[in-house]
């Protein structure tokens, strides 16, 4: 396989080499200065391009490349590509969907236990030699409410389930051949949870579906997790709703502007902030990049793509 393939991401370079062992060639790009450079550069080289849902490939790239066939985003967002710009230009896209399902869902548990449990502040305080005790809730009995059922969503409710939790969920539409209870909106869902998590694709049909008004039905008991896309959570009304206790807490893996993350968030106590790794471990970046390679060997084979999107 001699196609050139344009790599934007910056997290998966250790199995790179997969994608080298199956005959492509890469290009590096992960800052925006490399990234303007090669694709200024790539002329008629570059016939596939390797992205993430935040990076995106845009309409002005597709058009300097002429010879782009088919565009492979690691994970399952692809909120930045630009979909019409590539169906119009007959550029097949793929995504990652499902393979680091497993390890955003331990995340996602992991910062709900965190963020319940007060472990990071009970941690600090024993190194201060505090002895800090507060009594903080049970799990168990819980309702946790998880909006977008998706691949992360049914591994998030199947942990769950292993704590006692009641399990209600919000999606577009209701899922087949599952025992949870359905709300038609996420207001709806905020209402009926006890704890929160976001586990929906961004882009705009999603934006701000967590506002204001929902924050209030999650109330100043209820507790909200994102491991989706910070642009779900209207951040000014989360913001808002934290300094003033009208819910208990928020752990979130994602930010609007990412790496900055607000000022605001950072002074608060009843928050846990991680730097965008729920979808981090060595079995995802493996299963992602082994995907890549295997929608890129069966397009540049003739045969149908494994995980196509369609605009």
């Amino acid at each position: 396989m001699s196609a050139t393939v344009l790599v934007l991401v910056e997290s998966v370079n250790e199995y790179l080499p997969i994608l080298e062992d199956a005959g492509f060639r890469l290009i590096l790009a992960p800052t925006p200065a490399t990234r303007a450079e090669a694709v200024a550069q790539g002329g008629d080289q570059i016939t596939a391009v390797l992205t993430r849902g935040p990076l995106g490939f845009f309409e002005e790239e597709m058009a300097a490349l002429p010879n782009l066939k088919i565009i492979c985003v690691i994970g399952a967002g692809y909120e930045q590509v630009d979909l019409p710009a590539a169906e119009a230009r007959g550029i097949t896209v793929t995504n990652g969907a499902g393979v680091n399902a497993p390890t955003v869902a331990d995340h996602a548990m992991a910062l709900l236990l965190s963020m319940v449990r007060d472990i990071p502040l009970a941690d600090a305080s024993v190194r201060r030699s505090e002895w800090r005790k507060v009594t903080r809730p049970t799990f168990a009995n819980k309702r946790i409410g998880i909006l977008g059922l998706g691949a992360v969503g049914l591994a998030i409710a199947k942990r769950a389930q292993g704590f006692d939790m009641h399990v209600s969920y919000h999606s577009r539409t209701p899922r087949t051949g599952v025992d949870f209870d359905y709300c038609e909106t996420p207001l709806a869902l905020a209402h009926a949870s006890d704890f929160l998590i976001v586990a929906t694709p961004g882009g705009a049909g999603t934006r701000h579906l967590i506002d204001k008004a929902a924050l209030a039905a999650l109330g100043p008991e209820g507790f909200v997790v994102n491991i989706a896309r910070a642009s779900v959570i209207a951040t000014d009304d989360l913001i808002d709703a934290l300094q003033h206790g009208r819910i208990a807490g928020a752990a979130l893996d994602v930010f609007d502007d990412e790496p900055q993350v607000p000022d605001a968030l950072k002074t608060l106590n009843n928050v846990v902030l991680t730097p965008h790794v729920a979808g981090l471990s060595p079995e995802a970046s493996r299963g992602t990049v082994q995907l890549v390679a295997d929608n890129l060997l069966a397009f540049f084979a003739g045969k149908p793509v494994l995980t196509p999107v369609h605009s």
